[in-house]
């Protein structure tokens, strides 16, 4: 063992333990210690990690006869190594992987949930949307992959870049409550120029529905009475998306 991990265990009392499990285990003692992603993630950093290892240190034991590495590639396997096809697993599903109870559950669901808000969150460089393709890359990592529905409104100051981004409404796997007061009000706390709706559909299908034509048509009509330009409404999907502005229905 390198002086440094040495030294790394010898300070970390969670680190001492995970050696003393590491030599005191069989399963452990039988494979090479860089197999084991918490040496790994000691020795060479967690980005050389799979996604099934650093599932296994987040959920850091299994059960007996079945290690928490075995646990973690079952999970990623049944779910073709994606994480957007994990996302979409209910609680109930999950429950019923070999290894996994409640608290794993609630692991898994909180560590995805913080993907979610990291990937909502707005970079210090406002991003420029010039068009839908810019609204459908902004939007497809946060809702394009959800079980249910959001409506989120984009706030754009007079250059087009954003300035907030507020998810207003979240539903279920068809359809969601629209609360154009709450996206005007968002608008107007903003000082927002102009406003972009956009919602996902869970069925994959980015054809609006009669709805869809109805709340773009509200929401326009809001918006013209606040003098604040509505720009579009963009439905996205994991595969692509749909612009009413692109075809001529803004």
């Amino acid at each position: 063992m390198n002086s440094h991990l040495s030294e790394i265990l010898l300070n970390d009392p969670d680190a001492l333990h995970i050696a003393d499990h590491t030599a005191s285990g069989k399963a452990m003692r039988d494979m090479d210690s860089d197999s084991q992603p918490r040496e790994k993630a000691l020795k060479h950093g967690c980005s050389i990690l799979s996604t099934s290892e650093l599932w296994a240190i987040i959920l850091r034991t299994g059960t007996p006869g079945f290690p928490i590495t075995s646990l973690a590639r079952q999970l990623m396997a049944a779910n073709q190594d994606s994480l957007h096809r994990l996302e979409r697993r209910s609680r109930a599903e999950l429950l019923k992987f070999k290894g996994i109870g409640v608290t794993k559950a609630i692991q898994i669901e909180a560590v995805l949930e913080l993907t979610r808000r990291y990937g909502s969150e707005i970079p210090d460089q406002l991003p420029k949307i010039s068009g839908a393709k810019d609204v459908a890359a902004l939007m497809k990592d946060r809702i394009g992959n959800l079980p249910h529905e959001e409506i989120w409104v984009l706030l754009l100051n007079r250059a087009n870049r954003v300035v907030a981004m507020r998810r207003t409404s979240t539903g279920g796997s068809v359809a969601s409550v629209f609360d154009l007061k709450m996206i005007l009000k968002h608008a107007i706390l903003e000082d927002a120029s102009s406003l972009i709706l956009t919602h996902n559909h869970p069925s994959g299908n980015t054809r609006p529905s009669p709805a869809d034509d109805s709340i773009t048509q509200k929401c326009k009509k809001g918006c013209e009475a606040l003098d604040i330009r509505f720009l579009d409404h963009v439905i996205v999907t994991a595969a692509g998306y749909y612009s009413y502005s692109d075809s001529g229905r803004v």
